[in-house]
């Protein structure tokens, strides 16, 4: 199943596949030299945006948790690359605890399933491992497939996370993203390996910071690719202190909204393109329950009670206090005619598959990710890293994803920056 634009595939999208196809060779030795400075986050999803006039990311999100909409074409690519990325970590590893989020009753089972699959085929001991105080023993759970897994609680013993069962694990696979805090027994571990590391979590990473990384870095891209950043970055800007709960700090958020899409008007014009610029507003910390589509500065101030409160409330409960406002990225792909858009899984620095986000009740300028979406894999009948050169540009699905995955390892590679600026190891390791 493969989306279509309904817009002409012409213009600067087409000039960004170009691009990238002609400079492959440079581009690939790019992110192969970045590499071998920097970490690559263990495993991430990226939403990516296709305008048709520019394609950039929106979100990036550490702690992945639909990995079962991988088809089964994807799962050997994301075996090697849960492989390499061990290998990277622990090359001894023998034995993996997942931990997922918590409560119960919130496990999405099938996607723990293919976690478990893949790294159980990359030949490590696997189990499901809690810190729900509700979880008090071994729970058996039913597959919605068929089949069972066990969760059992974990418990702190000589400075190590084991099971309650004993199981003793190497290497502990964070699948929560700590929005509600770190728990005291993830902290000061002996010998035992963390992945993704405590700061990749929501009590320190910020969305701001991660946007500021892919914006220098799309720059440098872009100026190996001689062409223009904007073909792939969304503006972004930082407003904080915000009480939504009171309305204040509202006009501060509107003049903020209101520069944004006066510098956007300017790159339409530059480009000739007719569609209406907006903005989208969303929390620089946690997961988002509301984002927010503006297309004029005036609806700010019009904001309503139930409005601001899902702006500024996390799922966890948090309040929010800091937002983004950034350029709105269209999407004109769909499914089925209904608006669609790309959601990229990586592993290590491999991009392993995807799917399509869909949503037939939402438009082209609202975001996708939200009660009511569907999901299609994305149709990688060949390796995504493997493009057709010499297609003409618009023409070709594995250039289309190819493309795909290129800002979704720009994202990545940003992640990465914003990891190594926030590790609180690093300060310890430069003077040791």
């Amino acid at each position: 199943m493969v989306p279509h634009l309904v817009t002409a595939l012409t213009g600067p999208i087409n000039e960004l596949e170009a691009r990238v196809l002609e400079s492959m060779p440079a581009t690939e030795r790019w992110f192969r030299l970045e590499w071998m400075e920097h970490t690559p986050p263990f495993y991430a999803s990226v939403d990516v945006r296709n305008a048709g006039f520019k394609l950039a990311p929106v979100d990036t999100n550490l702690f992945p948790s639909a990995f079962n909409l991988l088809t089964p074409q994807m799962l050997p690519q994301a075996v090697q690359a849960a492989m390499a990325a061990i290998e990277k970590v622990c090359p001894e590893a023998r034995n993996l605890v997942v931990v997922p989020d918590a409560p119960l009753c919130n496990l999405k089972l099938a996607h723990l399933a293919t976690l478990a699959r893949v790294f159980t085929q990359a030949g490590l001991n696997v189990r499901l491992g809690t810190f729900d105080p509700s979880v008090k023993a071994a729970t058996t759970l039913t597959l919605p497939e068929g089949g069972e897994m066990t969760l059992e609680p974990m418990v702190r013993r000589k400075g190590r996370l084991v099971l309650q069962s004993g199981f003793d694990p190497c290497t502990i696979l964070l699948n929560t993203d700590l929005a509600a805090g770190v728990p005291p027994v993830l902290r000061g571990l002996n010998e035992q390996y963390l992945l993704p590391p405590l700061h990749a979590g929501w009590t320190v990473r910020r969305r701001s910071r991660h946007f500021e990384a892919y914006e220098e870095l799309a720059k440098r891209f872009a100026k190996l690719l001689g062409m223009d950043p904007w073909l792939i970055h969304p503006s972004t800007s930082l407003v904080t202190g915000l009480d939504m709960s009171a309305a204040q700090g509202l006009e501060q958020l509107q003049a903020e909204a209101d520069a944004q899409l006066t510098k956007v008007r300017r790159k339409y014009k530059d480009y000739g393109i007719q569609d209406k610029p907006f903005v989208v507003l969303k929390s620089d910390v946690g997961t988002n329950v509301g984002v927010m589509t503006v297309r004029d500065p005036k609806e700010i101030a019009g904001l309503n009670e139930r409005c601001r409160g899902c702006l500024s409330s996390g799922q966890q409960g948090e309040v929010f206090r800091d937002f983004l406002v950034q350029e709105g990225v269209p999407t004109f792909e769909r499914v089925h005619d209904a608006v669609a858009e790309p959601v990229v899984y990586t592993m290590d620095r491999y991009v392993v598959g995807g799917y399509y986000r869909v949503h037939a009740q939402r438009g082209v300028d609202e975001s996708l990710n939200v009660p009511g979406s569907s999901f299609v894999p994305l149709a990688f009948t060949e390796a995504q890293q493997l493009p057709r050169l010499g297609e003409r540009p618009g023409a070709s699905v594995p250039n289309r994803f190819y493309m795909y995955g290129v800002v979704a390892r720009l994202a990545l590679l940003a992640a990465a920056y914003e990891l190594e600026a926030t590790d609180p190891l690093a300060e310890t390791l430069e003077t040791a």
